[in-house]
């Protein structure tokens, strides 16, 4: 059976499952293997459930004569198909999104925009592998009216197959940054695998938004010849300009376009107050401006739009409990990104300085060198409190205080609670600090 006719099956039964505990009355079910699990042996079971088909890739596991069960090479390939081949039953815009930090915020920053003026579909969470995208694209609906799409990537050529069955009109890449070095071997191949949607774009002739204050993503853009391309940054030549006013806890900015809001006979700068912490985040705001300018939402809906958007899922969250004030960045971290919230922590003209910094996982060889390179920068600042949690920041050479684990900082958090602090919370999602701020 080819993907036309798969297809045929998918608008009849517009609700694809790959979790065979949820299982939707009259919907598909894919069976997905991962490293230690085999939907094939869960296709009969998502049947019995309430499908209507199972796709599946073993044989075994079809009953002869039962035209429930559809048996194709590779489920994982049929899904990612069918989620093109539904994409391209819309022309509406399609915007993709990559980069080593701030895709997610990004992401939502764009989306609450874009949706001052339209019906946006956007990736839910973090979806954005290679069972995230296809999900993301297969919710698609006629009443949509342009979708933002995040792609993230750990190895080599992921984001070449993802852009293959996105298919993204325009798009942005918000950084390139040491992070995932196990998987891409080195930073050159973080931009490589990144640029594989610049690839993508330039093949396309679409349009490129582009940080012009990112001399990596300037460079890259430049070896690639755009024709198509919307600039953003802190250069006075940027189409959309920006400066942080201050950041002192949340960021406050001022933007101007000198060259996208043509309605007026000269540039307005504006000031918007917003609920995000980190200086770091300005970039993330200034794209989400050019792209809603170039879509014709007015400045006035743009700023609303930024001013109410109140990131949660432990990205640049302000928390206030009834001891502390918690700057939570706990979902992930990696060398650029714990820099970045470092030196805004840094910024920051409060009193009662303190960091609970974990590990940052998947950096291979590189492992210790940019763990000790975050304590040498620690040592540079006024952050004179600083507890250190995890394996690496173990082994490496300063006097600031190591924990093991996560239950170690509980057991001296329930001993001796820090009063009064602004408490900066970062790792990567494994070490488990989310947890801190029940108990800060």
């Amino acid at each position: 059976m080819d993907i036309q006719e798969i297809y045929k099956i998918y608008q009849s039964h517009p609700v694809v499952t790959t979790d065979s505990r949820n299982c939707p009355e009259g919907s598909i079910f894919v069976a997905l293997k991962g490293v230690s699990f085999d939907g094939n042996k869960f296709a009969e079971s998502a049947l019995e459930k309430g499908c209507s088909y199972a796709i599946i890739d073993d044989k075994e596991y079809a009953k002869e004569g039962d035209g429930r069960f559809i048996l194709v090479d590779d489920a994982l390939v049929t899904y990612k198909e069918l989620a093109r081949e539904h994409r391209r039953q819309f022309s509406i815009p399609v915007i993709g999104i990559t980069g080593t930090n701030g895709k997610t915020t990004s992401k939502e920053l764009i989306s609450a925009v874009l949706a001052e003026k339209f019906n946006v579909h956007h990736t839910e969470a973090n979806y954005n592998n290679d069972v995230g995208v296809p999900r993301t694209l297969l919710d698609i609906r006629p009443e949509h009216d342009i979708a933002v799409i995040e792609m993230g990537a750990s190895h080599p050529g992921d984001i070449e197959k993802l852009v293959t069955y996105a298919e993204p009109t325009c798009g942005l890449i918000t950084n390139v940054g040491r992070a995932h070095l196990q998987g891409f071997g080195s930073f050159e191949g973080v931009k490589q695998t990144k640029g594989e949607l610049y690839d993508f774009l330039k093949a396309h002739g679409s349009l490129l938004f582009l940080n012009e204050s990112n001399p990596d993503l300037t460079e890259m853009a430049e070896q690639r010849e755009f024709d198509r391309v919307i600039t953003y940054g802190q250069d006075d030549t940027a189409d959309v300009q920006g400066n942080f006013v201050s950041c002192a806890p949340c960021l406050k900015f001022e933007w101007q376009s000198s060259s996208l809001t043509t309605h007026h006979p000269s540039p307005t700068t504006y000031e918007v107050q917003t609920h995000l912490i980190g200086s770091y985040n300005l970039d993330n705001m200034l794209a989400a401006i050019a792209i809603g300018l170039h879509f014709g939402v007015t400045p006035q809906q743009i700023n609303h739009a930024l001013e109410n958007y109140i990131p949660h899922n432990n990205r640049s969250q302000l928390t206030e409990t009834a001891h502390n004030k918690l700057i939570v960045d706990a979902y992930n971290a990696n060398p650029s990104s714990m820099a970045a919230a470092i030196e805004n922590f840094q910024l920051m003209q409060v009193e009662n300085k303190m960091a609970i910094l974990g590990d940052m996982r998947e950096l291979g060889e590189a492992s210790g060198e940019e763990h000790q390179k975050v304590v040498e920068l620690l040592k540079a600042t006024d952050i004179h409190n600083v507890w250190l949690v995890g394996e690496e920041f173990g082994k490496t050479r300063t006097d600031f205080r190591k924990f093991r684990d996560i239950e170690e900082v509980k057991a001296e958090i329930a001993r001796q609670r820090p009063d009064d602090h602004y408490i900066l919370i970062k790792g990567s999602n494994g070490i488990k600090l989310f947890e801190l701020p029940a108990i800060l």
